[in-house]
């Protein structure tokens, strides 16, 4: 443990933690082609649940109280959060996300990719592609010695530059050993301040980027949050553990 709450994992709960973020990455690797117009979010929740079990996983999402999907699925002005419908068809030129996280021997990898379908118009391309790059730029700050608030002043910085806005009411967390984890990982910030990243802490950084302002409103499901704009909204996430040899991204293949 460090302080405030923070868990530090070991050498080998990092490869344990590797080894369940690789079955979040096979799936959203495999989720490539199955996601398409007019398939459901049911469906993609369905072939998720399928897959974790066959992997030997699992659905860490099952665990959260009062949620009962191994996955959520948020499209377009979906920030995140969103429940899996059959009644929610893909269309030509949607933006989806699909955030997962599995559990594997008591270890979680948690992990979120964004899903350009065709016909997308060039703003959907452009966020999608920025908030990818958000997530490199703020990967690339997760090294011993820095802080929290280099990871969102990165993320920050990049994504108002390319006239976006970075949501605020949600934000990345620890974890690895539960779900959501100290400490919290806002996607905004500045360089220099807030928690000193040390060697073994296992971050989710997720940053949440926006089409146009970064606030967010609940829908009365009580789950899905969506832009209160109606602008789109993009997310990309990694689990990622700082190391002496650097950012090591733990759900990946």
């Amino acid at each position: 443990m460090a302080g405030g709450g923070i868990i530090i994992k070991t050498p080998e709960q990092i490869e344990r933690i590797a080894r369940a973020g690789a079955v979040v990455a096979r799936l959203l690797d495999e989720l490539e082609p199955y996601i398409k117009p007019g398939v459901t979010t049911l469906q993609i929740e369905h072939f998720a649940d399928r897959f974790i079990k066959k992997a030997g996983g699992r659905a860490t999402f099952k665990t959260v109280p009062n949620y009962h999907h191994a996955t959520c699925i948020s499209v377009n002005n979906e920030v995140v959060h969103a429940i899996p419908r059959k009644d929610r068809v893909i269309k030509r030129g949607d933006l989806v996300k699909v955030d997962c996280g599995v559990t594997l021997d008591g270890y979680i990898g948690d992990s979120t990719r964004t899903y350009v379908m065709p016909g997308a118009s060039e703003t959907a391309q452009r966020l999608a592609a920025v908030t990818c790059r958000c997530l490199e730029l703020a990967i690339a700050q997760a090294v011993v010695g820095n802080r929290i608030g280099d990871i969102g002043a990165a993320i920050q910085q990049y994504a108002e530059s390319h006239g976006f806005s970075v949501v605020r009411e949600y934000v990345g967390h620890g974890t690895g050993i539960a779900l959501h984890e100290d400490p919290p990982v806002p996607h905004y910030g500045n360089p220099g301040e807030g928690e000193i990243l040390r060697e073994g802490m296992v971050l989710a950084i997720e940053p949440m980027i926006n089409e146009k302002g970064h606030e967010c409103r609940v829908l009365a499901d009580g789950w899905t949050v969506v832009t209160a704009d109606g602008g789109l909204s993009a997310q990309f996430e990694h689990t990622v553990a700082i190391t002496a040899q650097g950012p090591r991204i733990l759900t990946e293949v």
